[in-house]
């Protein structure tokens, strides 16, 4: 099998981080975390990594860590650069800016840089890693 151009696997990373971070953004834990395969693992800073989308999903549905109805959050996620890719898996680094709205402005609360693994499985770009790392002060 050759390997994947550039242009489509770009794209399905690509993809897959929107649509997490859409999915993170509106409270929507399970689709989220369905965008991650089984075994994967996610590190935080200050965390202990979180190991398998269970243990993703169990964070994630928490208080604190999902969206507070009361004020609205936004993934501002760019500068994706895919640095490594074949036929089934990539990596890839972005730049995110979580906004958040406090009622009656929005602010910046986290300047981060994501560093994803990905793996193909059934025509999409899943998670396998994501390892996040803050700029500046930590939330």
């Amino acid at each position: 099998m050759a390997v994947r151009e550039f242009a489509e696997v770009s794209a399905g990373v690509r993809a897959t981080i929107a649509a997490h971070a859409q999915a993170q953004d509106e409270g929507r834990t399970t689709d989220m975390v369905a965008l991650y395969l089984p075994d994967a693992v996610v590190e935080i800073p200050g965390f202990d990594p979180l190991a398998g989308a269970d243990a993703i999903l169990a964070a994630f549905s928490q208080p604190g860590w999902r969206p507070d109805p009361g004020r609205p959050q936004r993934h501002m996620v760019g500068n994706t650069l895919l640095t490594e890719w074949d036929d089934r898996t990539a990596k890839a680094t972005s730049d995110v800016v979580m906004l958040v709205h406090d009622g009656s402005a929005w602010s910046v609360a986290v300047v981060a840089r994501y560093h994803d693994t990905f793996e193909e499985s059934a025509g999409r770009w899943l998670l396998r890693r994501r390892v996040d790392e803050y700029v500046g002060d930590p939330p």
